[in-house]
């Protein structure tokens, strides 16, 4: 036996090839394919005339969903870097006049695939605008309807309905057993939508609505020196006499009084909805399922806490980015069809990997029910039940919607 073998030294014929193996090893994994790919998307981000918000906590970053791309780009490109494939994303701003120019242009540019943050009737525009090759992914509407009779093929959600959150929000109350809900909704189109999906949330799970109310939005001043010192008078005086009730539900899209409800009520009672107890996708209170290291990575390129629409631009890229990884195609008839297909599913740091539902194109998620210093908790809730998914019990199920676009799908 040679003195190599004895000290557990292999012969240097062997040690050689051993090395020549590895490194033949390391030329296959990072080589690309004989043909790159070059993946290119655009974000088209709408800017509408808005009030400020009552909280300047709530002042939104100027790279609001752009962070979020930007993040998702660079996931992207760690891992297209293995595969052969690069990928590009563009930026793009407007007004509400020019959401339709600004969305043609791109189309004129050579654009298929358009992250679209707009409200519905700009998103439906553009839907219907769309050459037959593009593929859209709202990533800021919640409008019900876009998932059910105003739905369009080319559209995929990433952002949940109001159905969802609503849902949501109504597992949990009646997991804690507050079936009695005191609803208070706003005066404005966006406010009764809201209102009436949580009306059908609580018909859905067997809340009961004791009494309910409307806020008129008077159009004055929302924030003021004496501002707490009305507050303090006039919201005990508007929840007066209310009838009994474990929960005041607010449904106010248009952030003009919820936020002054918790601790002014006339009668004790927590608050859910669009304050207190809020469904969101995407908190900087979320911790759990790693959640804590795509945090840290968004506050390093943004220099701020990661919000609802930076989370959901970045999960509309990265279902594109997934898809293609998968795919091996930058087509967006293929990427569609295998995003719809059972075969789809990508993580995103809520515990269980996310899907679309083939019938109406939106995204399956947990949604997080937070009060603003902590993830209270994530629905759906232990014990809601469903014949494919436990997250099929938010929003639209199959035989709910009125969709018709998406039919013969899986």
């Amino acid at each position: 036996m040679s003195g190599n073998s004895k000290t557990g030294l292999r012969p240097p014929c062997l040690r050689t090839g051993l090395v020549l193996a590895l490194a033949a090893l390391c030329t296959i994994v990072a080589s690309p394919p004989a043909t790159a790919q070059d993946i290119k998307a655009a974000v088209l981000r709408v800017d509408y005339p808005s009030l400020l918000p009552l909280s300047r906590l709530d002042l939104p970053g100027e790279n609001r969903g752009f962070a979020g791309a930007r993040l998702a780009t660079d996931d992207n490109r760690t891992t297209g870097q293995f595969m052969g494939q690069t990928y590009d994303t563009k930026e793009v701003t407007a007004t509400a006049d020019k959401a339709l120019e600004a969305f043609r242009t791109l189309m004129d540019e050579g654009e298929r695939l358009v992250v679209v943050i707009a409200e519905s009737a700009d998103l439906l525009a553009m839907a219907d605008a769309a050459p037959a090759d593009a593929l859209l992914f709202n990533a800021a509407s919640g409008d019900t309807t876009l998932r059910s009779a105003r739905c369009r093929a080319n559209v995929l959600h990433v952002a949940p309905s109001d159905a969802m959150r609503t849902d949501a929000v109504a597992q949990f109350l009646v997991w804690k057993r507050w079936n009695n809900w005191f609803l208070i909704e706003g005066s404005n189109p966006a406010d009764q939508a809201l209102a009436a999906s949580y009306q059908a949330s609580a018909r859905k799970f067997g809340a009961r609505i004791t009494e309910e109310r409307i806020f008129m939005d008077t159009g004055g001043s929302r924030v003021s020196d004496s501002g707490h010192v009305l507050v303090q008078r006039q919201i005990p005086v508007f929840t007066q006499d209310a009838a009994p009730h474990d929960v005041v539900v607010a449904a106010d899209a248009s952030d003009v009084f919820a936020e002054y409800l918790p601790y002014q009520l006339w009668d004790a009672a927590p608050v859910a909805g669009s304050a207190g107890l809020r469904p969101l996708t995407w908190s900087p209170t979320h911790e759990s399922w790693g959640a804590t290291q795509i945090q840290r990575r968004f506050e390093d390129l943004a220099g701020r806490s990661m919000t609802d629409i930076d989370y959901q631009t970045w999960l509309a890229l990265r279902v594109i980015g997934e898809a293609v990884t998968r795919t091996s195609s930058a087509d967006p008839a293929a990427l569609r069809a295998y995003i719809l297909s059972p075969d789809f599913n990508l993580a995103a740091f809520k515990g269980v990997p996310v899907t679309f539902r083939p019938w109406n194109g939106q995204l399956r998620q947990p949604i997080l029910l937070s009060n603003g210093r902590m993830t209270i908790s994530v629905s759906p809730q232990e014990g809601f039940l469903h014949e494919v998914s436990p997250l099929d019990t938010l929003g639209l199920d199959r035989p709910e919607t009125e969709c018709t676009a998406f039919e013969g799908e899986n």
